[in-house]
């Protein structure tokens, strides 16, 4: 266990003692501890393999390359539409995860042997992004918001753009773009605390 990643653990909320026996769970597999994006990420070689994650609803164990698990309990899921790769495991409770102990860690050591191999994901191609008009104009008119949101990466373009398209009434599309300006400004991605 890495004690950099300790003070994580320390401030969790809601699903601390899930999160917990998710961390013994992944460290006696000998995956690498790190503290990426704030959150546990676990290593092999350098390469990332699994992160676990808080959210309101539930504590999650994601698998980066979980698109290439075989999956036999059918506990993975897409945590979105879009997703490509990452695979999650959802949970909210103790229970849940003791009776999954033995099938999480052969998950994790095909994960990792997923890893050594050196498979790679096939992406689809990548489109380029039709922003909505709404958005166009905003950031027309505003430089700055311009600036901020070619920062970001193109994952959370992609997610701010998916979000404000979504929207069939002009005036939804606007008031989400109003709302989310303060954390494109800031760096932030959608879902980002």
């Amino acid at each position: 266990m890495n004690p950099k990643v300790d003070q994580y653990f320390s401030k969790a909320r809601k699903w601390k003692s899930e999160l917990t026996m998710l961390r013994d769970i992944v460290v006696e597999t000998g995956l690498t501890e790190e503290l990426k994006w704030g959150a546990p990420c676990y290593t092999y070689e350098k390469s990332n393999v699994i992160i676990l994650g808080e959210f309101k609803d539930c504590a999650v164990l994601s698998f980066f390359k979980g698109a290439l698990l075989k999956d036999p309990g059918k506990i993975l899921v897409k945590p979105g539409e879009n997703t490509q790769s990452a695979r999650i495991v959802r949970f909210t409770g103790i229970r849940e995860i003791e009776k999954l102990k033995p099938v999480l860690k052969a998950y994790i050591r095909e994960a990792i042997e997923v890893e050594k191999s050196g498979l790679k994901v096939n992406f689809k191609e990548k489109t380029s992004l039709a922003f909505p008009a709404e958005f166009k104009q905003m950031l027309d008119k505003n430089a700055v918001l311009k600036k901020a949101f070619n920062a970001l990466t193109p994952g959370r373009q992609r997610a701010y753009n998916l979000y404000f398209s979504a929207p069939k009434l002009s005036k939804t599309r606007e008031s989400r773009i109003e709302k989310c300006m303060k954390q494109i400004l800031e760096g932030k991605g959608l879902n980002d605390r």
